[in-house]
């Protein structure tokens, strides 16, 4: 077990060295210089924010420069934002994106699992054709157009909730319903074909044949089971509502990571793009590694022997 452990962190540490570097390399590849104004500047205070910058540096110099100010956990100071550095600005902006982001991932699991448990229950039955027609249409329809149309309809329309901002638990309905649409149409999906084929498997006619009760059969064989696949998908569960919430939060103006996000490639702030490229790829690595080592944890079939896992 430690061993697997083990070799999933260095596997994440070396995906995230890859990361740092394909990003620090695409931005320097970009044409023009990101320090240019509008309006003219002399050339001595161009040199002078070069230099402030360290872009008056070698390339390979700049880049032995951003490892060691990352190995200190130094994100860099801001092109744009004068005197404020990313560290500043992440930790002002994430927790507006960790509170959606909370609220999205536990919407998803609870209300995705509840529908796939209800169609796998009543299989071919009026509840399992809604709860799948629910499913095709969340899957069908991306975030990006839910989220205007849940603005058109709910709020601008009927005026049951705010159009923007994220003042409120109220303000959190809209954008959990575009953030976890798609997610909670593939966990139901999910957690219906698993739990149709576990309702089906022998240990449960074996428990039916003992005289155990239904409802004792549901909750300790069947939904324990087919969560499993669920655990496994928790990682991309993550991945899927944190990049989601950068359009996301555009869209409902909520002052988080994403809507910084946005304005660093509009404004050019190569510090910015790489801080906040680097804090999502940390995050969603750590959510896959904790994925990974409760799955192994969860599933009693499994057996971990040094780097090999056998069923």
């Amino acid at each position: 077990m430690v061993r697997f452990i083990l070799q999933k962190f260095l596997f994440m540490i070396l995906s995230l060295y890859v990361l740092i570097t394909a990003t620090f390399v695409l931005m320097n590849a970009v044409p023009g210089s990101p320090l240019q104004r509008e309006k003219a500047t002399s050339p001595q205070i161009q040199k002078n924010l070069e230099a402030f910058y360290g872009l008056d540096k070698p390339l390979i110099q700049q880049y032995g420069i951003y490892l060691k100010n990352l190995v200190q956990f130094d994100l860099g100071i801001s092109m744009k934002k004068r005197f404020y550095s990313v560290n500043k600005i992440i930790n002002d902006s994430f927790k507006y994106s960790l509170r959606l982001g909370v609220v999205s991932i536990i919407t998803s699991v609870v209300a995705g699992c509840v529908l796939g448990i209800i169609a796998a229950l009543y299989h071919r039955k009026l509840l399992d054709n809604l709860s799948m027609v629910l499913a095709v249409i969340g899957l069908a329809i991306p975030s990006m157009v839910m989220a205007p149309v849940l603005q058109y309809l709910l709020a601008v329309k009927l005026r049951i909730f705010r159009v923007a901002g994220l003042e409120g638990p109220l303000d959190y309905v809209l954008p959990t319903i575009a953030l976890s649409s798609v997610s909670i149409a593939f966990i139901a999906r999910l957690i219906r074909s698993t739990m149709i084929e576990v309702l089906h498997a022998d240990f449960i006619r074996t428990a039916k044949a003992k005289g155990l009760a239904g409802h004792a059969i549901v909750w300790r064989h069947c939904i324990r089971n087919s969560m499993l696949p669920v655990v496994t998908y928790l990682g991309y569960l993550t991945a899927n509502v944190i990049t989601g919430s950068v359009i996301i939060e555009a869209i409902f103006a909520i002052p988080g990571m994403g809507k910084f996000f946005v304005q660093s490639v509009v404004d050019r702030d190569y510090p910015l793009i790489m801080g906040i490229t680097v804090f999502y790829a940390v995050l969603l690595m750590v959510c896959r590694f904790l994925a990974d080592i409760a799955y192994a944890l969860v599933d009693p079939r499994m057996r971990i022997y040094g780097s090999k896992v056998e069923r």
